[in-house]
């Protein structure tokens, strides 16, 4: 079969592979779409959690071999450690995630726990399903707003940020998003949302969707006193912050990671009430030339989401 496969650090080549092969309690899944994450595109660079070759690809979604319609949930927890008999698997001591620890969806098939399959609504399209993995992570990210909160900024206007937004929208808050791409920003604005360059005003809470030392700062600096910022983006590691006025102002930073079984599952039918419209379709044949004119920064797409050729028509 095809697959795109990420052999050496800064490389990703469209390949023959073999067939993948179904251990005890797994089925093969016949990829209908699988979304690239701006993860995937950083990490490509170098060897660490992902060692090549792999096949990456954590956003998919496909076809079971009797013809039923399932998403994935890619975070393979253990299920005996202290996080997940506590109910967060999303923090398990040992977790995995399919695409990462193993071949994942950037490929005609992939093997798949049965744990891991989810069914979709029938009249859920194939883009918007290989969406459910990074609106549940926004799912998450809201459930960590807290009380009494009505202002909600977001900080980065990619997928992540435009799904926070449109999570914190859809629940009734009013809510800013920024970006310094006015290409972003108008797509923000297309899906309702206000947007601008920078946030404007004090929020109850900010959510940083990109992970700069720059906008986790920014987002701890516009919450009011006693607000939270949550942290999703993952762009560097460090960031500065005066303690002191954490402390005097009593402000809360969150880190906010994957999702719980439940909030995949709602992340299912929040699909189905969203606009999620923006992704661009690229051919299975085409992904490595598209990765990596989207990593070099040649090329300028909200959301890619790879589909076999044959759902391409002209």
């Amino acid at each position: 079969m095809k697959a795109l496969v990420f052999t050496e650090p800064g490389v990703v080549e469209y390949l023959d592979v073999p067939e993948p092969e179904a251990r005890d309690g797994e089925t093969i899944v016949t990829v209908m779409s699988s979304a690239i994450c701006g993860s995937e595109l950083h990490g490509f660079r170098s060897s660490g959690f992902r060692v090549p070759p792999l096949i990456m690809g954590h956003e998919f979604a496909g076809l079971t071999p009797d013809g039923r319609r399932v998403v994935v949930n890619p975070l393979l927890s253990c299920g005996h450690c202290d996080a997940c008999l506590r109910n967060a698997p999303h923090v398990c001591r040992t977790r995995a995630l399919i695409g990462v620890n193993r071949d994942g969806g950037f490929a005609e098939r992939v093997s798949v726990p049965d744990s891991a399959l989810h069914f979709l609504p029938d009249g859920l399209a194939w883009s918007a399903a290989s969406l459910v993995e990074p609106l549940a992570n926004a799912v998450h990210a809201n459930g960590l707003l807290g009380n009494h909160v009505e202002r909600v900024g977001i900080i980065g206007a990619g997928p992540i940020g435009l799904l926070c937004a449109l999570v914190a929208a859809h629940h009734g808050h009013d809510v800013m998003i920024s970006d310094t791409s006015v290409e972003r920003q108008d797509t923000a604005h297309s899906l309702g949302l206000r947007s601008s360059n920078e946030l404007d005003g004090e929020f109850d809470v900010i959510i940083d969707a990109v992970g700069l030392p720059v906008s986790r700062q920014a987002a701890v600096a516009g919450i009011r006193p006693g607000g939270t910022a949550v942290w999703i983006g993952l762009a560097v590691d460090n960031v500065e912050l005066s303690g002191n006025s954490m402390v005097r102002e009593e402000k809360h930073i969150s880190g906010s990671f994957a999702y719980t079984a439940k909030e995949f599952e709602a992340a299912i039918e929040l699909a189905t009430q969203l606009d999620l419209s923006w992704t661009t379709d690229v051919t299975l044949s085409a992904s490595a030339e598209a990765f990596l004119a989207l990593a070099c920064g040649e090329r300028s797409m909200v959301k890619a989401v790879i589909v076999p050729d044959s759902e391409v028509h002209e």
